[in-house]
């Protein structure tokens, strides 16, 4: 089994995503978290909404603080494009996607933002397997 970790700053955009459609992709081959450098204490409802038409439901996820993972060990980890605002944790793969943060866009951008997500999920399952 991968484990995979996904970091943005607040934890409530782009790394619940990916999270969620790591789980979705990888099924029982993966394990996927995520967490915030400075996690916001709840889940966009956007994101909850732009998932849920993926059949992905959010509303039971929680913005998590990378203390929650420390100690864990990973196989890849992916930081969402929050640059110095996202400390290093060690991984065998390393990846920054430096996506923009979809929290004020308009709907189309919203699910721009979460499909490109989602190539990148597929992309990064199939290279760790």
């Amino acid at each position: 089994m991968k484990k995979v970790l996904f970091v943005c700053v607040e934890n409530s955009n782009r790394s619940q995503m990916a999270e969620a459609l790591a789980r979705l992709h990888g099924g029982a081959q993966v394990e996927a978290h995520s967490a915030g450098s400075k996690p916001s204490g709840r889940i966009n409802p956007k994101a909850i909404r732009f998932m849920g038409e993926l059949g992905v439901d959010l509303a039971a996820h929680r913005s998590k603080s990378l203390d929650e993972i420390a100690g864990l060990d990973f196989d890849a980890v992916v930081t969402m494009g929050c640059g110095d605002s996202c400390p290093w944790v060690p991984a065998r793969l390393r990846e920054d996607w430096a996506l923009p943060d979809p929290r004020d866009m308009d709907d189309e951008s919203y699910r721009a933002v979460r499909d490109e997500i989602g190539r990148r999920v597929r992309d990064l399952l199939e290279r760790l397997a």
